[in-house]
């Protein structure tokens, strides 16, 4: 769908320049730019690549200027991946309104809203509720009693299990599991993680009589607040009593694991490969990297950033930024960095006295 320059300066609250009439009907890099694309040059890093596209307008940065670049014309934003998200919603294609399709076994006893969409090959379970707006893309499972609230989208291949309390204007991208039981397990006898545990490690490794172990299972389920997206292939495993939560405005990437009985705060971000541990409390507003890890009944306070591959063994203070293995202030972490690059150079410098 094509959009005037003026009109998307109006819906990104940016400013447009030149000849605002034009028509654009896409978005791409500078480079690779036709015609009829918005280039998107939005620093100076980006301004001798629009000479080698052939972009009449462009979104740039605060003083370019663009006649000097040979645009047409050109929206001015001050702030460019806040810009950047407003364009691409207004660029994107709209989900296909589909119904429910005839190969979709929805059961009787479910309540579909008002315009749901629900693709080929779902399977909606007893006394599910699915709210108005939203769309259930093909070879979706929701179990019995799910809740899934009005104006989300539930892409191919999620599966949605009992206990299942999901917001409105939730985003599950592909293969997203929520509800799965939590990795729960007892044996008979204190078992040597639990020993390694007390001790520190100085207790002695043990041969149980009966190594057996017996499955804790999950019966509190998973409660997803509004407005929470889930990358592709991420788990979000059930509480074992009282469910698991996600708070609202919470964004969680692709591969990410939460384990059972987990509270993550509000407008948190997860990144990829992410994993939070069982019955550790998140804080509103935490940041977890990539890769990186929290153990288990542990507490991180609001606005705790984490950085990607930090590993946290301990209670975090709000506000706190954190790094390494184990976890530390990342001040203290960049110091303790520069010490261990320095050791060789001193060692050196020791033996030659």
């Amino acid at each position: 769908m094509a959009h005037r320059v003026k009109d998307i300066a109006a819906a990104l609250g940016a400013e447009a320049f030149g000849a605002v009439d034009l028509f654009v009907d896409g978005a791409a890099e500078p480079a690779s730019a036709g015609p009829a694309d918005l280039a998107l040059a939005m620093t100076p890093a980006y301004g001798d690549a629009l000479a080698q596209g052939n972009a009449r307008v462009a979104v740039v940065w605060p003083g370019a200027d663009w006649q000097a670049l040979g645009l047409e014309a050109a929206i001015i934003a001050p702030r460019a991946r806040l810009a950047m998200a407003g364009l691409t919603q207004m660029l994107d294609r709209p989900l296909p309104a589909t119904g429910i399709s005839p190969h979709a076994a929805v059961d009787p006893t479910a309540s579909i809203g008002r315009n749901v969409s629900i693709g080929a090959f779902c399977v909606i379970g007893a006394d599910a509720v699915i709210g108005d707006n939203t769309w259930i893309a093909d070879q979706v499972s929701v179990g019995e009693g799910v809740i899934i609230g009005a104006d989300c989208q539930i892409h191919a291949g999620v599966r949605l299990r009992r206990g299942t309390r999901i917001g409105a204007r939730v985003i599950l991208q592909p293969n997203v599991a929520i509800g799965g039981d939590g990795f729960s397990f007892v044996t008979a006898q204190p078992s040597n993680v639990e020993l390694a545990r007390e001790t520190l490690g100085e207790g002695e490794v043990t041969v149980p009589e009966d190594p057996t172990w017996h499955r804790i299972h999950s019966l509190g389920g998973v409660v997803i607040g509004d407005d929470v997206e889930v990358g592709a292939n991420s788990c979000v495993d059930a509480g074992t009593i009282r469910p698991t939560q996600v708070g609202n405005g919470t964004k969680i990437d692709s591969l990410v694991q939460v384990g059972h009985n987990v509270i993550v705060g509000a407008h948190c971000l997860l990144c990829a490969q992410a994993g939070i541990a069982g019955s550790t409390v998140l804080g509103d507003r935490v940041v977890v990297g990539g890769k990186a890890g929290v153990a288990d009944n542990l507490k991180v306070g609001d606005d705790v950033v984490l950085g990607g591959g930090s590993v946290v063994l301990s209670n975090v203070p709000a506000g706190r930024v954190m790094m390494g293995y184990p976890a530390t202030k990342m001040s203290t972490h960049v110091e303790s960095y520069k010490a261990l690059r320095r050791l060789p150079r001193i060692l050196r410098q020791l033996g030659k006295r």
